[in-house]
C-alpha cells in the first residue's frame, strides 16, 4: 500500500517562502562538480525553490517537483527552472535523464522504498542523488537560544510528525541503496532580526500542527519571551544551522 501524501506545508506556505534560510552557494558548487554532465537537474520536494534557483546556475535545465500546490504556487520564479506539482515517488520524468536529484529538507517526508527506486530510474548512470537537512537552529544570545530550544522541546514538541525523527539524527538511520560519496562539511547561517526568526518558527510543521489542533498560535507566546532579551527587534543576530548531507551515485 503506498502511503498517501501528506502536506505538512501547505498551510504554512507563504512563512515558507518568506522565512526559510539560505543553503551555503559552497554546496551547490561541490555537488555541479560531482557530476559528469550539467544538462539537467531534477529538485524534488522542491518547495519555495530556493535550492532550484541556485541549481540553476550550474545546470543547464532544472525541474523542480512538489506535492504540494501551495508551496510550487509561492516557488520563485526562473527562466531555467520549470515548476511541477508531482510525488516525490512518481515524477513523470523519462528514464536515464538527470544528471543529479537533489532533495532539500524533504527526504524524511517520501516514502523512500519508493522514491530510491524512482531516482534510480530518472539518474543517468553515474548520475549522483544529494539529500541534505537542517535541525535545530542555534542563536547568538544564551539567554534568547534556550527560550527558543524549550519552545521547541516543550511547547510545540509533542506535534512533530515522527518523521523529523530523520532529521534529529542526521538522516543516520535512511537506508540508501546508492554509492556513498563523502561530501566536506557545510554550515548554514545568517543575520536575522526578530521578525524574520518569528516567521521561520511559524513555518515549521509543528507549529501549524499546533495551530490546526488548538486553535491559537503559540509563536504569540514566544514572541513576549525573547522580545526583552533580543532588544532592539531589528538587530542583528548570528543564526546557525547544522547541516547534514547524503550523497550518492548511481553505478
Amino acid at each position: 500500500m503506498h502511503r498517501p501524501f501528506a502536506d505538512h506545508f501547505g498551510s504554512v506556505a507563504a512563512h515558507y517562502s518568506d522565512s526559510r534560510p539560505s543553503y551555503p552557494p559552497e554546496l551547490f558548487v561541490w555537488l555541479a562538480g560531482e557530476c559528469r554532465n550539467r544538462e539537467l537537474a531534477w529538485d524534488c520536494g522542491a518547495g519555495n525553490g530556493q535550492a532550484s534557483i541556485a541549481l540553476a546556475a550550474h545546470f543547464k535545465r532544472v525541474v523542480a517537483t512538489d506535492a504540494s500546490v501551495a508551496q510550487i504556487a509561492k516557488a520563485a520564479a526562473s527562466h531555467s527552472v520549470e515548476y511541477r506539482v508531482a510525488l516525490a515517488e512518481e515524477s513523470g520524468l523519462p528514464d536515464a535523464c538527470a544528471d543529479i536529484i537533489t532533495v532539500a529538507q524533504a527526504l524524511h517526508w517520501f516514502d523512500n522504498p519508493r522514491f530510491f527506486a524512482e531516482a534510480a530510474r530518472v539518474l543517468k548512470t553515474g548520475g549522483v542523488l544529494a539529500a541534505w537537512s537542517y535541525g535545530r537552529l542555534r542563536i547568538d544570545g544564551d539567554e534568547i537560544d534556550a527560550a527558543v530550544q524549550a519552545f521547541y522541546e516543550k511547547e510545540i514538541g509533542p506535534y512533530w510528525p515522527p518523521e523529523r525523527r530523520h532529521v534529529e539524527n542526521g538522516y543516520r538511520s535512511i537506508a540508501f541503496p546508492f554509492l556513498r560519496l563523502a561530501p566536506p562539511a557545510f554550515a548554514m547561517e545568517g543575520s536575522w532580526r526578530l521578525p524574520q526568526l518569528l516567521g521561520y518558527i511559524r513555518s515549521w510543521s509543528a507549529t501549524a500542527a499546533l495551530i490546526k489542533a488548538l486553535g491559537y498560535d503559540p509563536v504569540d507566546r514566544l514572541h513576549r519571551t525573547p522580545l526583552p532579551l533580543w532588544g532592539d527587534p531589528e538587530r542583528l543576530r548570528l543564526v546557525v544551522w547544522p547541516l547534514s548531507v547524503l550523497v550518492g551515485r548511481k553505478n
